[in-house]
């Protein structure tokens, strides 16, 4: 990544927020990789997997907006600390289950502590946004973002690698420990970051007005809400990745380490792509490369549905997250340079009501179409269905079909 002395990195304070980042994002994926081979050892069901992200999302949903509101009012860095020390209480107790505690043949507790993991992280995105555009100037926000995709994706490339080696070679309660070690490294490297927050907003109104106030803002913005919908809907009707304990156990005839491989593999796409943007940020055209992107996610999936060859599906794989890498650098500059600065807890807490509706709530919808259509004939569905997001979005918001960066800078 680039070290010019405009670069973002020469900010002390965005250092600290990027390894914060990138600790929340090991523990949960660790847990998260754990988590779903822990649950189909003990059921052998796709939909029991589709569970585990209903589980999540439904408290995520429920305290998303309030989080947001939190971020905007609160000290931030108060918050994401005590946000990172209830996943790690959170890994800890799953745990306790996978080393035959509790209920340890019961899929409930799981389930539980999945849920109370969705509270948690409805916060963390939420803090790390509103903390961006503090310790970074605007003129950095377009290279800033596509940096911090980089971590988020070397992220979602370690932490499942991680997971999978550790629930093979150490067993499921020494991968949810790391998972909690990471959490307490994430609290710690927040209250250490440097940054000036803003006076604490005691006369602002009524929490419900506030967080319509923001709802309103993100649905009056075409280019926002058509970013964030696109990659919404395609992620959550054309995913694959929640299917993966399913797929490699039943059609690829693979082990944990297999997983943590083939979940590794989108984000190594990402990277790539990040890095690329990181030198060349997209400026014109910005709109159509989105939505060539989108498409080319979706045809990727019908691919990985078909493959019956581990590293084929891996390839395939490292395309689909390139793609996707796309959608989330253009999401994420668009939403710092058009968001107001009192109001990015609350757009970002929206934001990641989209995420995670595209992730978590994707994950259900996957298991439902697996039990209902088969495992291959499900995924192959979802890509086919992505193919005519782009094409409704494309028609429905043509400000951002014709996007050009500069217009928001």
């Amino acid at each position: 990544m680039s070290s010019a002395p405009d670069s973002p990195l020469r900010s002390r304070g965005f250092r600290w927020l990027l390894l914060y980042r990138i600790c929340t994002l090991l523990s949960y994926q660790i847990v998260a990789v754990t988590v779903g081979w822990h649950v189909y050892e003990i059921t052998h069901d796709p939909l029991a997997l589709g569970l585990v992200g209903l589980a999540e999302v439904i408290p995520y949903f429920c305290v998303a907006p309030f989080a947001g509101y939190l971020a905007d009012h609160l000290p931030r860095r108060k918050l994401g600390a005590a946000a990172c020390i209830l996943l790690a209480v959170n890994a800890g107790v799953l745990a306790l289950f996978a080393s035959g505690g509790f209920a340890s043949k019961s899929t409930w507790p799981i389930y539980l502590a999945v849920a109370v993991g969705g509270i948690g992280r409805s916060v963390l995105g939420p803090v790390y946004n509103a903390l961006f555009a503090r310790v970074l100037q605007r003129t950095q926000f377009a290279t800033g973002a596509s940096m911090g995709s980089v971590v988020f994706q070397a992220g979602l490339v370690l932490g499942p690698a991680l997971g999978g080696v550790l629930v093979g070679a150490f067993g499921m309660p020494i991968a949810y420990a790391v998972g909690t070690l990471m959490a307490l490294l994430a609290g710690a490297a927040l209250l250490a970051l440097p940054v000036t927050e803003p006076a604490r907003q005691l006369q602002a109104g009524p929490i419900f007005a506030s967080i319509a106030e923001g709802a309103r803002f993100v649905a009056g913005n075409q280019i926002m809400l058509g970013a964030m919908a696109l990659d919404m809907f395609s992620v959550l009707l054309g995913g694959a990745v929640s299917m993966l304990p399913a797929f490699i156990k039943d059609i690829l005839h693979q082990g944990p380490e297999a997983l943590g491989l083939l979940r590794a593999a989108p984000a190594i796409g990402s990277i790539v792509v990040a890095l690329w943007l990181t030198r060349h940020p997209l400026q014109r055209h910005a709109g159509r490369i989105l939505l060539l992107a989108v498409a080319a996610f979706g045809l990727c999936t019908i691919a990985f549905a078909l493959s019956r060859n581990l590293w084929l599906s891996g390839a395939l794989l490292v395309f689909y997250g390139a793609c996707d890498g796309v959608s989330v650098v253009m999401r994420t500059t668009i939403m710092q340079l058009v968001t107001p600065d009192d109001m990015r807890g609350r757009v970002s807490s929206i934001n990641g009501i989209f995420v995670s509706s595209s992730n978590e709530l994707g994950a259900f919808y996957d298991g439902v179409m697996a039990r209902l259509l088969g495992l291959v004939p499900a995924i192959v569905v979802g890509g086919c269905v992505t193919l005519g997001v782009v094409a409704t979005t494309a028609k429905l918001a043509p400000r951002l079909r014709r996007l050009d960066l500069r217009e928001l800078q």
